[in-house]
């Protein structure tokens, strides 16, 4: 695919078929991605790539914990509730997912199937959870780092006609994903990444979020007019 095409056209997918994806296509997008730009030649990754009944006791016991109102158990320390224009972003993709799917404002039970979906990581059929070496933290050159392999995995999947979604959701509970997945105690899990086949016929995959213009985020320093 063009390269152009390719990123203007991927989206975010959040509903998927059943079928799985076979692991010689799951190596062919990770030996793309892995060609992403890091700090010094770090190559910070690891990767560890979940499905099947693995993935299935990871989604069950992530759902159990946070719907009985668990608290999150992240590795990495992320930032409090957005504020300000930050916030408005999140609000508008929201907006735009739930008018889609048909969730009205007031109906308080398909916002919590909604967020349990999340939890669930969408119910794909591969789960790729992204881990770094302990020793690199404080990490916040190594999560530049994960962010490139990151969109290069959404981008190599894309062209391949697979669906992602980048989902902090699916690792809230660190302590899960780890026994579940037998991750070492010296890596740190990040994020996850679930993957598949996307189903067409699920209303919020046709959603594309909205980007700023680059007049809106760049500035220009020393170029002539």
């Amino acid at each position: 695919m063009d390269f152009e095409h390719l990123v203007r056209t991927r989206r975010s997918v959040r509903g998927y078929k059943k079928q799985p994806v076979p692991r010689t296509l799951i190596e062919e997008i990770l030996a793309v991605a892995v060609a992403a730009p890091s700090s010094m030649n770090t190559q910070p990754w690891h990767v560890h790539v979940l499905t099947g009944e693995p993935l299935e006791r990871v989604r069950r016991r992530n759902t159990e914990v946070m719907s009985a109102g668990g608290k999150v158990n992240r590795d990495i320390v992320t930032h409090g509730e957005y504020q300000g224009v930050h916030r408005h972003r999140q609000v508008e993709i929201a907006k735009q997912l739930f008018a889609a799917m048909g969730i009205a404002r007031e109906d308080k039970a398909m916002r919590q199937d909604w967020v349990m979906r999340g939890f669930r990581q969408f119910d794909a059929p591969v789960s790729m959870v992204l881990t770094y070496d302990r020793e690199l933290d404080p990490g916040a050159v190594v999560h530049f780092d994960l962010g490139a392999l990151s969109y290069g995995i959404c981008l190599a999947a894309w062209d391949r006609g697979l669906g992602t979604v980048i989902n902090g959701q699916g690792i809230m509970r660190s302590e899960i994903v780890r026994e579940e997945a037998d991750i070492p105690a010296n890596e740190v899990i990040m994020t996850c990444i679930a993957m598949g086949y996307p189903d067409d016929d699920f209303s919020a995959n046709r959603v594309k979020a909205h980007r700023e213009t680059v007049a809106q985020i760049a500035r220009f320093v020393g170029f002539a007019e």
